[in-house]
C-alpha cells in the first residue's frame, strides 16, 4: 500500500513528528538538547519558518511550525537531521541512521486546533509520566508560554497574544488552559491526524486544502478502536503508535 503523502502550504500551521530510529533513543545527554535546539532555531530562521510550540521527548520530537513557503519545511528537517546525527555519531562514537526515514506531519487550522495542538504537544512529558507538572520538564515551549521563561526560537501564534493584554496576563490565561487538560476526543484527532500525514479542522479548512491542492485531503475518523495503551502514556523508549 504507498505511503500517503505529506501535503504542507505556506503560511498554514504544521505539526510535526519525528521519532527515532526504530523507536530508540535520540537524546542521550543534556547536552544533546541544547545543539538540537541551535541548530533547530537556525534552520527555522535561514527556511523562513516559525516555531510555535514543541517538545523534545527522549525518543521523539515534536514541532508546530508555520512556513513562509511550504517547501521549506522538508529543507529545515533535513539540515537538522543531518547535523544532529553527525554530532551524536561523533560524540558517542557510533554510526548508522538516528531518525526513522519520514517524519508525520498535519497541517492544523489555527482557529479550531491551534492552542489545543500546542497543548497536546507540551503535555507530552505528563502523559509519559515523566514529570507531574510541564513546568518541570524543560525540553519544551510550555516554561516561555505559561511562565515567560526567555526562549529565542520561539514565534507565539497570534492566538496565544491573544489571550491577554499583557505578558503577565498571557501566562495566567495560558496555564489555566491546562487545569483540566485536553479531553480525550481532541486527543485522539490529533494523534489520528498524525498517524493518517492528515489535515485537521473543519470542512471549510478541508475545502480549502482542496482548492490550494486539487485534492481532498481530510481526517478518516475510524469506529471505535480497540483499546490499548496511547504512544504518549508509556514510558519512554516504549510508545507506540495507534495503527493506521
Amino acid at each position: 500500500m504507498p505511503r500517503r503523502r505529506r501535503v504542507h502550504l505556506d503560511a498554514v500551521p504544521l505539526h510535526i513528528l519525528q521519532r527515532g530510529h526504530n523507536r530508540e533513543p535520540c537524546f542521550f545527554d543534556e547536552q544533546d538538547y541544547h545543539a538540537y535546539l541551535q541548530w533547530l532555531g537556525e534552520a527555522l530562521a535561514r527556511e523562513g519558518c516559525v516555531l510555535h510550540a514543541y517538545v523534545l521527548m527522549t525518543n521523539h520530537v515534536h514541532l508546530l511550525v508555520t512556513p513562509a513557503s511550504a517547501g521549506s519545511i522538508p529543507r529545515v528537517i533535513i539540515a537538522v537531521g543531518r547535523r544532529y546525527v553527525q554530532y551524536i555519531n561523533h560524540s558517542y562514537r557510533r554510526t548508522g541512521t538516528l531518525w526513522d526515514s519520514r517524519y508525520k506531519s498535519s497541517l492544523v487550522q489555527a482557529e479550531t486546533y491551534l492552542l489545543s495542538c500546542q497543548r497536546y504537544i507540551e503535555m507530552n512529558p505528563v502523559r509519559a509520566a515523566m514529570v507531574a507538572d510541564p513546568a518541570d520538564y524543560p525540553w519544551s515551549s510550555y516554561r516561555h508560554h505559561a511562565l515567560g521563561a526567555p526562549n529565542g526560537i520561539l514565534s507565539p501564534h497570534h492566538l496565544y497574544t491573544a489571550l491577554g493584554n499583557s505578558a503577565v496576563a498571557r501566562q495566567q490565561a495560558y496555564r489555566e488552559l491546562f487545569v483540566t487538560g485536553l479531553d480525550d476526543e481532541p486527543i485522539n484527532e490529533l494523534r489520528m491526524a498524525l498517524n493518517q500525514n492528515q489535515p485537521i479542522g473543519n470542512q471549510r479548512f478541508y475545502d480549502q486544502i482542496e482548492a490550494a491542492t486539487g485534492q481532498r485531503r481530510e481526517l478518516k475518523k475510524r469506529g471505535r478502536p480497540r483499546r490499548r495503551k496511547d504512544d504518549d502514556s508509556l514510558p519512554e523508549g516504549k510508545q507506540e503508535e495507534l495503527p493506521l
